[in-house]
């Protein structure tokens, strides 16, 4: 089982308009609502691969209620969220049908109390006892220590399960310093992580920083990696059109699923980028469209080099 965990879990919502105009009202032609948060992204692209997955985190209110029942409809993905007295919040999509261009509106996360936290820490404690890996996903919601990833990562480490990290700021610094085995940073989070600004010089700083392994999404330049083993870069077959919700946790599902099934750095990369890619050419954010996924697998270019022994 892979575990992932997003404590600011949000029920994403997506409205597609003909052409967004500011100052203006707009006809919404379609309306489409899913569990949301990068690890329940994450985890269902991962139960679209056939992986068995566990989704912890935080639940509460009228929202938490719509995300808890639309993951029962989820094949593959068990809803291991913490229940809390604050309401789950929202994300709103908007999609301009004209240009493709995507408004994101992204709600605060409700506070969480000194002894909602310490559930969630029983909690995670013990779904450790059955996970092959675990996902650390996504901002922390109010009331959760700054440095709570690092505390997690350092559980999951004693109880011997690895662990990919996914987040920014100083929660990404401390977290890093907790040695996770896979941290996945955009190229702004690596630059403000380590202060350079060019990927590979800051991948390596990141790794000397405690990262065991360091996978940098660079956008529409694909994936740079900077592991124990060597350092790859992997990108598209061409540019990509289409909405980027969620491409980023398509990749932390591809470098999950790569991880448990123990296949090589490059592999990974390749399955890593397809799977972004193809969640691009999807017509609902946060999903991927299998068929371009399937046909991509074999289109993905990766170059690098592998560290002498």
């Amino acid at each position: 089982m892979i575990l992932t965990v997003t404590p600011n879990t949000a029920l994403d919502i997506t409205y597609r308009v003909r052409s967004l105009r500011p100052h203006s009202t707009h006809r919404v032609s379609e309306v489409t609502e899913r569990p949301g948060g990068k690890g329940l992204n994450v985890a269902r692209v991962l139960a679209a691969l056939g992986h068995e997955v566990t989704v912890t985190g935080f639940a509460g209110g009228g929202t938490g209620r719509i995300v808890q029942e639309r993951l029962t409809t989820t094949p593959g993905v068990v809803d291991a969220l913490v229940p809390i007295g604050g309401a789950t919040r929202r994300t709103i999509a908007v999609v301009d049908e004209l240009s493709g261009d995507t408004t994101q509106l992204n709600e605060p996360g409700p506070t969480i109390t000194p002894p909602e936290w310490s559930a969630f820490q029983e909690a995670y404690e013990g779904l450790l006892a059955s996970a092959s890996a675990v996902a650390l996903c996504g901002s922390l919601p109010p009331g959760v220590p700054v440095g709570a990833y690092a505390g997690l990562i350092r559980t999951a480490r004693a109880a011997g399960v690895p662990v990919l990290l996914d987040t920014s700021g100083e929660a990404l610094r401390r977290g890093v310093a907790a040695r996770p085995d896979i941290v996945k940073p955009n190229s702004d989070e690596l630059a403000e992580l380590t202060g350079s600004h060019e990927p590979s010089r800051a991948a390596h700083a990141a790794r000397r920083r405690g990262a065991h392994a360091v996978v940098a999404s660079l956008g529409a330049e694909g994936l740079l990696a900077a592991t124990p083993e060597g350092t790859w870069r992997a990108g598209p077959p061409g540019r990509v059109h289409g909405n980027p919700t969620g491409a980023g946790d398509s990749v932390t599902a591809g470098l999950l699923a790569g991880l448990v099934e123990h296949r090589p750095w490059p592999e990974r990369l390749v399955r890593a980028v397809a799977l972004a890619t193809a969640t691009v050419r999807a017509p609902v954010a946060g999903e991927f469209d299998r068929k371009a996924y399937e046909d991509l697998l074999g289109r993905v270019a990766v170059t690098g080099e592998v560290t002498a022994a």
